[in-house]
Order: structure tokens, then sequence, then C-alpha cells
């Protein structure tokens, strides 16, 4: 998940966009990894894998409603639907390990900042 996880944070601080087929790519190695792994993750890896999920799932969101083509439009609500289901689930799995929504929250703006430190 490392480098899906160092992926995600270099695209966070680019200062365009990326294109679609670049976004799908990435997307669709992302969930052929969490396919295949997601349920051996351990509490490292759930914080890096629902952090590249969240980031996926927002990025696509507002991509659905400001994309012209309406083909595309369609791809990205269906992936911002699918990393949805995994954002649930490592949500609940860092809840089971005792964590609020607080403290994911707080964890999160920890990953945004140490992704900007390591741009700089």
């Amino acid at each position: 998940m490392d480098q899906y996880y160092e992926q995600v944070q270099i695209y966070l601080n680019m200062d365009e966009e990326i294109e679609f087929t670049e976004f799908r790519k990435y997307y669709q190695d992302v969930i052929k990894a969490l396919d295949g792994q997601a349920e051996d993750f351990r509490e490292e890896d759930l914080w890096k894998s629902l952090f590249v999920v969240e980031s996926i799932m927002s990025n696509a969101e507002n991509r659905a409603k400001t994309v012209k083509k309406s083909s595309e439009a369609k791809k990205y609500k269906k992936m911002a639907e699918r990393t949805k289901y995994y954002a649930q689930h490592f949500t609940k799995r860092l809840h089971d390990l005792g964590y609020d929504q607080d403290q994911i929250a707080e964890k999160f703006e920890k990953m945004l900042r140490d992704g900007e430190a390591m741009e700089k």
C-alpha cells in the first residue's frame, strides 16, 4: 500500500489535475491491490488505505460534477461509489481497533501535512 499512498500524496500536491486515463489507471491499480489484500491489512496499512480511497473518492465525486463528458462523469461516479465501500470498511476496522471519528480526522490532517512536507 505504500506505493499508492506515496503516489496519492504526489497527486494531492500537484498544481494541476491528472488526466482521466491516469486517474482511472491509478484507481484500477488501487482496487486490484485492495481486492487481493485488504482483509490482511495491519493497522498502518488500514490508515494508508483509508487515506488513499478517501482521496480517490472525493476527487472522483468532484470530477463527476465538473467533467464535460457524460461518459467520464458516469465512470467517476462508479469510482466514487466503489471507493466509498472500501472507505466504510476501513473506517469500521479502525473503529474496531478503538479509534473514534475525531481521532481518524486528526490522523488524516497529519497525513495531509506529511504529504505537504514531502513536497517541500
